[in-house]
């Protein structure tokens, strides 16, 4: 390999954004925790005030520190982008690219498959004078031109959907809106730059968000988020983020750069566990549908084959629909090994509810079974299925007593029949 050849991915994890030279010798950049930043004169304090997106010499902590150049530096690299711009959370990283591109009489459409919170903040924008349109997550390239209004400016999509797991046709979707002049913004928390690009996908989208509290970060322990741009997007953006105050503390930068060393060997585990765990679920009694890309049957595979190139650990699981809310609540509170709590892509198992009819629009989703959201850890795969064949017989067992017809009372001694 020559000196000037293009690096693999691995080796962009192990290296991207650390430079031991200005590190003092060391593999890991420092914990830089840091406010304010002194300068040697006023002549350098005057040069730093132009520079209207603070990328220069150090002017403030709130403008980021060596410690959150370096993880933006290593995920811009992995992401094939111009430049990032870290957040103080995934949500963050969301609101912040959004309210960079809508203005008031703005048209804004938006996936119907989306995180909730985000799906929220949208909603919220039509105090703004932001009209927020949600499309179906399956539409194909003419019916998202279809829906492009004169004042539409931004499409924000999510793929796979979260808790459906819808597949976007993310090249025809940014084909289409690169023709017509609107912006576009994925979401690519759940594959991560290891197993999907979308700045390379059709013509591109203008911007990659990441919740990099999951994943990237990888271990449970830290609430940070990302924004990977172009370099027309990058402006925009990272103005925005100043207004608006944002950043990371120096600790989650630091954690969600360890993160991404090792992000390739812990997806390559959590897609096997997971695509293990998936199959095994499909087969069990009272599973109507398991919602994982990766598997043939999925609605969306052969999209995910042609766009990702892996698979995560979180995927979907729809019960039959005779099982009533207690039931499923009796299943869930059985576990022991998965636990019951929000957010995914640590070391660790977890499970939530979900129930997509509760805001989706009608028609997009055809689920007609409870909803499980099920994220597959590091656990052995064999005391994760267990623990699941445990909590579906109790839940086999709640429905088996609320459903057998009422018992008879035997007669009374000596009475005749």
């Amino acid at each position: 390999m020559t000196h000037d050849a293009p690096l693999s991915q691995d080796t962009q994890l192990v290296h991207a954004g650390s430079d031991p030279g200005r590190q003092g010798g060391y593999v890991n950049p420092p914990v830089h925790r840091a406010s304010t930043a002194l300068y040697r004169d006023t002549a350098e304090m005057d040069a730093s005030q132009a520079d209207p997106l603070k990328r220069g010499t150090p002017v403030y902590g709130r403008f980021g520190t060596p410690t959150g150049r370096a993880f933006e530096e290593a995920l811009t690299v992995l992401e094939g982008g111009h430049a990032t711009v870290a957040t103080c959370s995934g949500l963050a990283a969301i609101t912040t690219a959004i309210l960079a591109y809508v203005r008031a009489g703005d048209h804004l459409l938006v996936s119907d498959s989306v995180y909730l919170p985000t799906r929220k903040f949208c909603d919220s924008l039509a105090a703004l004078g932001v009209e927020t349109e949600y499309y179906d997550p399956c539409a194909t390239g003419p019916e998202i031109d279809a829906l492009i209004r004169p004042n539409t400016r931004l499409l924000y999509l999510e793929s796979p959907g979260s808790t459906t797991f819808e597949v976007q046709d993310i090249p025809a979707i940014t084909t289409a809106c690169r023709a017509r002049g609107v912006a576009t913004i994925a979401d690519n928390t759940w594959a991560t730059p290891a197993f999907c690009r979308p700045l390379a996908l059709g013509a591109g989208v203008d911007a990659v968000v990441h919740s990099a509290t999951k994943y990237l970060t990888g271990h449970a322990d830290s609430i940070l988020g990302a924004i990977v741009c172009t370099e027309e997007s990058y402006p925009l953006i990272r103005g925005a983020a100043i207004r608006l105050g944002q950043c990371a503390g120096a600790d989650d930068v630091y954690l969600g750069l360890r993160g991404l060393r090792t992000l390739g060997p812990r997806l390559a585990r959590h897609q096997e566990q997971a695509l293990d765990l998936a199959r095994w679920t499909a087969a069990q009694d009272g599973v109507a549908a398991v919602l994982h890309p990766a598997l043939p049957e999925d609605p969306g595979h052969a999209l995910w084959r042609r766009d990702f190139t892996g698979a995560a650990g979180l995927f979907g699981v729809e019960l039959d629909a005779r099982f009533t809310k207690p039931a499923v609540e009796g299943m869930l509170n059985a576990l022991r090994i998965f636990g019951l709590g929000h957010s995914y892509g640590g070391y660790e198992s977890l499970i939530v509810p979900a129930d997509p009819t509760t805001h989706r629009l009608p028609g997009t989703w055809s689920g007609r079974g409870p909803l499980i959201r099920v994220h597959v850890g590091f656990e052995s795969p064999d005391d994760l299925k267990q623990d699941l064949r445990t909590a579906l017989e109790a839940l086999h067992r709640h429905d088996a007593r609320h459903t057998a017809p009422p018992m008879t009372s035997p007669p009374a001694p000596g009475h005749k029949q």
